[in-house]
């Protein structure tokens, strides 16, 4: 029987399947190298970079919620040189496409960010962290206005030639405006969801449980807004999609791909359970093999519409208020 193709292309990238993390739930790989070969992976994407270190966030920084967790882990990071010094070359041991996500509180930084990473070896992509819902400089404000994601996406495309992935937030009044601005300002592909904004309280003190008062929504909770958005961009935009947001096993992987999304990021769901990502891989693997079907992409964005879905794109459907 032959063995289906997982293969997929994103943003001139190469991948030998179309599974990866999600920055800021992978560190720098070298935790989840002691459970298992990352080479096994489509790509990794290394949590958040900034060109000085970062501390983070005051704690508490985590909170389980039901059916997912808030954090607000904030930037922590070790910043550009020591990422370079120390974490670049633990990473190059692999033959798998590593993907920098770059943060910064100005869009200069950005810039200077990106002219620094170019013609580095073993950086096969850079990923636009302009999404972070617990940064509160930076991050989440480019994000969120179309102009401003635009801005800092130029200005990283006129300093690097690497392929350039840009990590949209659902934390927006329309999420395809957004992704429309950065595809025109030279994104090559577009990575969505990020974290949905919220928080938790305690009771009892009568204070917020997290101690920078919000953090960022992320596991199964968030799922059926990220597949709706991936599937609304997905319509919009000529370049690939990566889908994450809930991803927690292959069946959700799958929904994803129908709905559009080219590859596919597992962030939450690896804190429970390292192994799961190559669970998704061979479970794909079996999938398209049982379905007689030869190639991953065959699948994207094939997913069945009725024509003009209730209340289009951007509403919320149902006008009862049903919440």
């Amino acid at each position: 029987m032959t063995v289906p193709d997982l293969s997929v292309e994103i943003a001139r990238i190469k991948l030998k399947n179309p599974v990866m993390p999600a920055a800021g739930c992978f560190g720098f790989g070298e935790e989840y190298a002691q459970f298992f070969d990352l080479n096994r992976l489509g790509a990794i994407v290394v949590k958040a970079v900034t060109l000085k270190p970062v501390a983070g966030n005051p704690p508490p920084r985590v909170v389980e919620t039901p059916s997912g967790m808030l954090n607000a882990i904030g930037w922590q990071n070790p910043g550009l040189e020591r990422f370079l010094q120390d974490k670049l070359p633990f990473l190059r041991r692999f033959q798998v496409p590593v993907i920098v996500n770059l943060a910064g509180y100005t869009v200069g930084e950005y810039g200077e960010l990106a002219a620094r990473l170019e013609g580095v070896d073993g950086i096969a992509g850079l990923e636009l962290n302009i999404s972070c819902p617990n940064v509160r400089e930076g991050g989440l404000a480019f994000g969120a206005s179309p102009r401003q994601a635009a801005l800092v996406t130029a200005a990283v495309r006129r300093n690097s030639r690497l392929p350039l992935i840009v990590k949209l937030s659902p934390n927006v009044t329309d999420i395809v405006e957004v992704a429309e601005a950065v595809v025109e300002a030279g994104a090559e592909a577009i990575a969505l969801i990020n974290t949905l904004t919220g928080m938790a309280v305690d009771l009892e003190r009568r204070r917020p449980l997290l101690g920078n008062i919000t953090g960022g929504l992320s596991g199964p909770a968030i799922k059926p807004v990220a597949l709706y958005q991936v599937w609304r961009v997905a319509q919009r935009v000529s370049v690939p999609v990566i889908g994450m947001g809930g991803i927690a096993s292959t069946r959700d992987a799958l929904e994803f791909i129908l709905a559009g999304a080219e590859a596919v990021a597992v962030g939450a769901a690896n804190f429970k359970e390292p192994l799961l990502m190559l669970k998704i891989i061979e479970g794909l693997k079996d999938y398209l093999a049982g379905e007689g079907i030869d190639r991953i992409t065959d699948l994207t964005g094939k997913l069945a519409c009725p024509e003009g879905p209730p209340g289009g794109p951007g509403s919320g459907g149902s006008s009862d208020g049903a919440g």
